[in-house]
């Protein structure tokens, strides 16, 4: 879109946050942020290139080598990672309604993961670094061995739009509190709320070059994950990005820690109670209008309670409010662009090309002539190896597929490339957690599904490599290095 005296609003951002100050661009290329539910200008923010990567990746590294930063206490980090909470926190609304007009997600869903998480996770991960000992004196067959855990350096950061917020803090709080240094990576389609972040790291007095953040598309992309002065990458998005993204840390043998795609399933047992599985079908496959990569969107029922089963979930999907994301009455805002959109009615178009059964939705909802939004859409009669059921759609649409026994329940599950999410609902809790623990995921739950940001978070197959979240979360972000000492150093 071309930038006009009209496109531009008091939301702009056109610098880039480096080295502790709003620096401009070394290029001329921009990015006009458009409202998801009006598909008018938000504002106009500037896109990085490979020079701007390099200043912001070369302020990391004088961060870590030569400034205050690669010497601090892990209680000096704690401290800073909080009074960065608090700048966060006195910011938190503002953010999550930003972030709703950005990408569409239902205001109550931004406020907790787009307002609350960020603060509360770096208030996570100072509480973890202040308790965990960062040097083990082992005996050793020689005397004695100092087990040191040491920052692994320049982090780059590259976050997606779905939830721009928790995603880039789930890189940044742990990185922070091992001591590295970061150099964040928004995605255009979420332009203007990562720079709030730039905003807060500096009221909290966080030291020049230890948060930066470029804005910037997949060219610059590609040159933060190959620069020669990174030593890790974290990324969160498509499988198809993070399997080039692998291979270029393979071969520049340089951490990774990949959290990509899901087409999870909610396997219903025949003894679940419906009105339970009903009450949990916004978390667990319809959260934020379609757009997470851990919703059940194949959804596996008994064959003797099948239709009960799509009737319900029709029920749901036909009963959702699509509207504007900041009404709190909303449970479906519009996708993120007009691209998403797209993407999502291509795919309703090839559900209603195949032997599957419309039951709800299908199509852009009669009422709303401006914005992405898609009428909230369920497919039953599905055969697993159709490619609405293998496919990641990234927006609201259900498949519905019959299993006779827990045996193939399990089988269809784990039928997929993907394994990052999942749940299962049914009266017997003990009988959920043996199925659950038999599907090959990276989470799963047993009548509900709520991401906990106390644990672990990741896939297997090609829904990932590594975990987030967790005081687990760490090791990403520390090397281990053994120091052989004499046996004097035992019992200090």
């Amino acid at each position: 879109m071309t930038v006009t005296s009209e496109s531009r609003t008091e939301l702009d951002r056109t610098r880039f946050f480096i080295d502790g100050e709003w620096v401009a661009p070394r290029g001329t290329e921009t990015h006009v942020a458009l409202e998801a539910a009006t598909e008018t200008p938000l504002g106009v923010a500037s896109l990085g290139t490979d020079a701007d990567i390099d200043a912001a990746v070369r302020a990391a590294r004088r961060a870590l080598d030569e400034g205050p930063w690669g010497r601090t206490t892990a209680a000096e980090r704690a401290a800073v990672m909080r009074r960065f909470a608090d700048a966060l926190a006195a910011r938190a609304d503002g953010t999550a309604m930003l972030v709703s007009r950005e990408n569409g997600m239902p205001i109550g869903l931004s406020n907790a993961f787009n307002g609350a998480a960020p603060a509360g996770l770096l208030h996570l991960y100072a509480d973890v670094i202040e308790t965990l000992p960062l040097e083990d004196v082992r005996p050793s067959p020689s005397g004695s061995t100092v087990v040191r855990r040491e920052p692994v350096g320049v982090v780059g950061a590259i976050t997606p739009w779905n939830y721009p917020q928790v995603l880039a803090m789930m890189k940044i709080a742990p990185a922070l509190a091992a001591g590295c240094t970061v150099v964040l990576k928004p995605a255009p389609e979420t332009a203007l709320d990562g720079y709030v972040l730039g905003d807060a790291a500096a009221e909290a007095g966080l030291p020049p070059g230890v948060l930066n953040i470029v804005l910037a598309g997949r060219e610059a992309g590609a040159a933060l994950v190959s620069h020669p002065l990174v030593d890790k990458i974290a990324f969160t998005g498509s499988t198809a990005a993070g399997r080039l993204i692998g291979a270029e840390c393979g071969r520049l043998i340089r951490r990774c820690t990949l959290e990509l795609g899901g087409k999870s399933a909610a396997i219903v047992l025949d003894d679940a109670d419906l009105a339970t599985f009903v009450a949990g079908l916004g978390d667990a496959s319809f959260q934020n209008n379609g757009q997470t990569c851990t919703v059940q969107s194949r959804i596996l029922a008994p064959r003797s309670r099948y239709e009960e089963v799509v009737e319900a979930v029709a029920q749901f999907a036909r009963g959702m409010t699509v509207g504007d994301p900041l009404d709190p009455a909303v449970t479906c805002g519009p996708m993120a662009s007009k691209a998403q959109l797209d993407r999502v009615l291509g795919y309703i178009d090839l559900g209603r090309g195949s032997s599957a059964r419309l039951v709800a939705g299908g199509g852009r909802p009669a009422d709303l002539s401006r914005g992405w939004f898609v009428e909230p859409t369920v497919f039953a009669d599905v055969d697993n190896s159709e490619r609405i059921a293998q496919e990641e759609i990234f927006g609201p649409v259900i498949t519905v597929t019959p299993y006779d026994g827990d045996d193939e329940a399990v089988r269809l599950a784990n039928d997929s490339e993907y394994g990052l999410g999942g749940s299962v609902w049914t009266s017997d809790e003990e009988r959920g957690l043996a199925v659950a623990r038999r599907v090959r995921t990276g989470t799963i739950g047993v009548n509900y599904y709520l991401q906990d940001l106390g644990a672990p978070f990741g896939g297997v197959k090609s829904s990932g490599i590594g975990r987030e979240l967790g005081p687990e979360a760490l090791d990403n972000y520390l090397e281990f290095k053994s120091i052989y000492a004499s046996a004097d150093q035992l019992g200090r």
